[in-house]
């Protein structure tokens, strides 16, 4: 402090501290001389001693013209060292910083000012000051003061000069702190911090597309931003580097692929438009590098298909082809699970699109990887089913196509049949509103007589006989109109002929018997119309209800759609099908007179050539039980309406109708004992509110009176579980 002193005169040191510009200048050319001396003769302990009392005594000072002065001093003695300034810059450069955030913007203006000048003179020697003077002026770039920020621009420029030129500058040291600074939401910042990108990406020797997951994340971030100008200079930046990037060799596609992934999902549609592109070039060039983030790519593509700007949506879709079009194999890290694991979630989308394209990932696994995809199954089985319920028809036939793939295998198939009618069990609406649609589409792909076989044989054990009896009258109204199923009718017309058709009207016989509609109908279309008159005769008062009416009703109007026109040419020979004659006389005679569907049968019979039947004929017509007696004709027996066989005792083709018969009345017994259970319930039930109601109207509310009600309703509970 004293050698300082004694080098520069009091007046010097005075005017440094005047409040007065002039003459705090004047006084720093003082210092400037005095210092350029010193250098010439090499006397470079005073020289630290002049730095040092301008440091502590003027840069560091509690009095705001004083720092100034002390940063003109500072200055000043760096333009006297000029060449010889790299060795004492340990000590001029750190007090200029720490003004940088002093309270007074005219400090940190003269801050701005001094560290300027001090650049000019040393340029590249202060490199190695570089990352806090990035940071000082990263903060100066959002001052309040606007001098402040326009000095600081200026002293930006000359930094990045200085840095384009140097080839000490350190970018593995400079990334961190970029890195840090990235997620600063201030718009001056961001400008600066672009600013910066840029500049290095344009500097030959310095390769910022090596370092750039480390900052793209905070130029995604900057694509959202309020201000136009600083939107613009994000997505030029980000265009560039993805154009680099094309160029490029050697690319980490990987660390970037993740930070894309997550950016597709913001909630700004340019930030998505822009993240998609990019994940669009990434799975063209980044080919066996990408394998591993296939699963999180596929999870930002499919709910980019369904986005409300259509230029995502083009994107994506192609993205999401590129993506189908590589066969990756699951050696190669390929990770099946966590592709179906995604796909199973994107199942759960509120967007048709997204789900369709989910589910064609699943099918396209299926077919490429399917003991993989297997191994996976429990899964994505459940959720397979429920989107069996889903709300578009487009997704219920995908599903289709993928359970139908899965069952494939015997194991598989069983599962799948004994999951659908769980389902239909549990969702009776399911069966309601998509029964038709699943049941097609499986016949289509399974084969319709394995699908009606199986579902015959686990309904035939059902327990639950009212869904038994819903189920198979779906069943078979789907049986006898859909056009997917034309194969499996014509099969079962060859009943009394072909042994496959007989075997097939054998398989389905054991479950129809839950609806005698359904037993009716199966009879008509396998022409074995004596059983269906047998049938018929056999109902009783408990079968002949409301349900039983209303089926009635819809199997008379399909007698008269195009399925059954064989049927009704029949009826021009009805002494050759007289028991036809007789089925249909049968029912009509359970339909009431006054409906419609009786008036349709009555017009149809009354169309009937009225030829003359032989003894014969009658006499077997008139027969009360059609299986009581074996009747002959010329030596052969007569089986079913215009069929001629050898006598076979008991069996008629093969069938033993007699015992059908009776397999069918067993299976009406109990579905009347159900019937009559339920029927208990509901006078219990009726008689338990009665109680109720009567007890409340006659007796007083006391706590007495409460406990008698409770012990009552309790008694009529136990009761009623009994009867159930």
């Amino acid at each position: 402090m004293a050698d300082a002193l004694s080098v520069i005169p009091t007046y010097v040191l005075r005017n440094l501290s005047d409040k007065l510009y002039e003459k705090r200048k004047n006084a720093a050319h003082e210092v400037e001389g005095i210092v350029k001396q010193l250098a010439s003769s090499g006397e470079h302990d005073k020289i630290s001693a002049v730095i040092n009392l301008l440091t502590t005594e003027y840069t560091y000072s509690q009095q705001a013209n004083h720092r100034k002065g002390g940063l003109i001093g500072l200055a000043a003695a760096t333009v006297g060292l000029t060449s010889e300034a790299a060795q004492h810059l340990e000590q001029i450069v750190p007090p200029v910083l720490n003004s940088f955030s002093d309270q007074d913007s005219r400090v940190r203006y003269y801050a701005c000012e001094a560290l300027y000048n001090i650049a000019k003179v040393v340029r590249g020697d202060f490199i190695i000051f570089f990352n806090q003077i990035f940071d000082a002026l990263c903060k100066l770039s959002a001052d309040i003061d606007a001098n402040v920020q326009s000095a600081a621009h200026l002293l930006d420029r000359l930094v990045k000069d200085i840095v384009t030129e140097s080839d000490q500058f350190s970018i593995e040291e400079f990334i961190p702190l970029l890195r840090e600074r990235m997620n600063v939401l201030n718009p001056y910042v961001r400008q600066f911090l672009v600013g910066w990108i840029t500049v290095l990406d344009s500097v030959p020797d310095i390769d910022m597309l090596g370092f750039l997951p480390d900052f793209l994340d905070g130029l995604f971030n900057m694509l959202s931003d309020s201000s136009h100008e600083i939107r613009q200079q994000a997505d030029s930046a980000l265009s560039e580097f993805l154009q680099e990037i094309k160029n490029s060799p050697s690319v980490d596609y990987g660390r970037m692929a993740e930070i894309l992934v997550q950016r597709a999902a913001s909630p700004d549609e340019f930030t998505r438009l822009t993240a998609i592109t990019w994940i669009n070039e990434f799975v063209k060039l980044g080919g066996d590098q990408l394998v591993p983030y296939y699963a999180d790519i596929l999870g930002a593509i499919l709910p980019c298909i369904s986005d409300k700007e259509e230029k995502i949506r083009v994107v994506a879709r192609e993205t999401n082809e590129e993506l189908r079009a590589i066969k990756a194999d699951p050696e190669e890290a390929f990770d099946v699970g966590a592709i179906l694991s995604i796909a199973r979630r994107q199942l759960d989308s509120e967007w048709e699109a997204t789900r369709i394209e989910a589910l064609h990932w699943i099918l396209t696994l299926l077919n490429r990887h399917r003991s993989e995809v297997l191994c996976f199954l429990n899964d994505i089985f459940d959720t397979l089913l429920k989107a069996l319920s889903d709300s578009s028809n487009k997704v219920v036939l995908l599903v289709l196509d993928i359970h139908a793939c899965i069952a494939q295998d015997p194991l598989h198939f069983r599962q799948l049949v004994v999951f659908l009618v769980h389902n239909f069990r549990v969702d009776h609406s399911l069966l309601e509103r998509r029964g038709a649609l699943i049941i097609c589409r499986l016949c289509v792909l399974l084969d319709a007589e394995r699908v009606y076989r199986e579902l015959s044989t686990i309904l035939e054990g059902e327990a639950d006989l009212d869904f038994a009896c819903i189920m198979v009258q779906a069943l078979n109204l789907i049986l006898v109109t859909s056009s997917e199923l034309s194969e499996l009718r014509e099969l079962l017309k060859q009943s009394l002929v072909n042994a496959a058709g007989r075997d097939l009207f054998v398989s389905l016989y054991a479950s129809w018997c839950h609806s005698p509609m359904a037993i009716i109908s199966l009879c008509l279309l396998a022409q074995m119309y004596q059983h269906a008159s047998a049938v018929i005769q056999s109902l009783v008062e408990e079968d002949i209800n409301v349900k039983f009416l209303v089926q009635l009703d819809k199997l008379i109007r399909l007698l008269e759609t195009p399925i059954f026109a064989y049927l009704r040419l029949q009826l021009l020979e009805p002494g050759r099908y007289i028991w036809l004659m007789k089925a249909l006389y049968g029912l009509l005679m359970l339909l009431p007179q006054q409906s419609a569907a009786f008036k349709i049968l009555r017009t149809r019979l009354k169309t009937v050539p009225s030829y003359s039947f032989n003894s014969d004929q009658l006499k077997r017509a008139s027969s009360g039980n059609p299986y009581s007696q074996i009747l002959h004709h010329s030596g052969s027996q007569i089986t079913e309406d215009g069929d001629v066989n050898q006598d076979n005792g008991n069996l008629q083709n093969g069938i033993n109708f007699a015992s059908r018969l009776q397999q069918f009345e067993q299976m009406r017994r109990q579905h009347r004992m159900l019937a009559k259970s339920q029927a208990q319930s509901r006078n219990y039930s009726t008689s338990l509110l009665k109680v109720y109601e009567l007890f409340v109207e006659r007796v007083s509310f006391s706590l007495s009176s409460i406990i008698i009600l409770m012990a009552v309703l309790d008694i009529w509970q136990c009761t009623l579980n009994y009867v159930k």
